[in-house]
């Protein structure tokens, strides 16, 4: 009997680090070449390529300070996240399951609450490096998973 393959649900702020210099970027690294060793698969809602690569462009135009990345730097992080192999899925449900997680846990967007439907409904752990995000829904979601956690 073949054996199952893992997944996990990971956000955009986390596979962001693996493509732009961030604090807990080689936390990020090393999460994510220890997934690549052990053949987990990485998923993320539709929407997840317009809202990395809308972060991207963000750094480039509006940030200021050490947020900001030059349009070169923004290049590069684009054309470095195209090798990343997340694949994007809508499962059925999930846009409601994703209202109904935003609703019961006081979010104001559903951005976050479709990663977290994805994964519930996947019956996988969701990885984040949103630690405002993981604090404020830990104690009601319990496949939650926080960058920082795993050293």
């Amino acid at each position: 009997m073949k054996e199952k393959v893992k997944e996990v649900c990971v956000d955009a702020c986390l596979i962001l680090k693996l493509v732009l210099n961030e604090t807990d970027s080689d936390l990020a690294e090393a999460l994510f070449a220890k997934w690549q060793e052990e053949g987990v698969k990485l998923i993320a809602p539709v929407f997840y390529p317009v809202e990395v690569d809308s972060v991207i462009r963000k750094k480039a135009s509006l940030a200021s300070g050490a947020d900001r990345i030059t349009p070169e730097q923004a290049d590069a992080a684009f054309e470095a996240l195209q090798a990343i192999p997340v694949k994007t899925i809508h499962e059925p449900g999930q846009r409601k399951r994703a209202w109904e997680l935003a609703r019961d846990l006081g979010l104001p967007v559903v951005y976050d609450s479709h990663y977290l439907a994805l994964a519930e409904l996947r019956n996988c752990e969701f990885w984040t490096s949103d630690e405002r995000m993981y604090n404020s829904v830990r104690a009601k979601i319990s496949y939650i998973r926080l960058l920082k956690d795993e050293t």
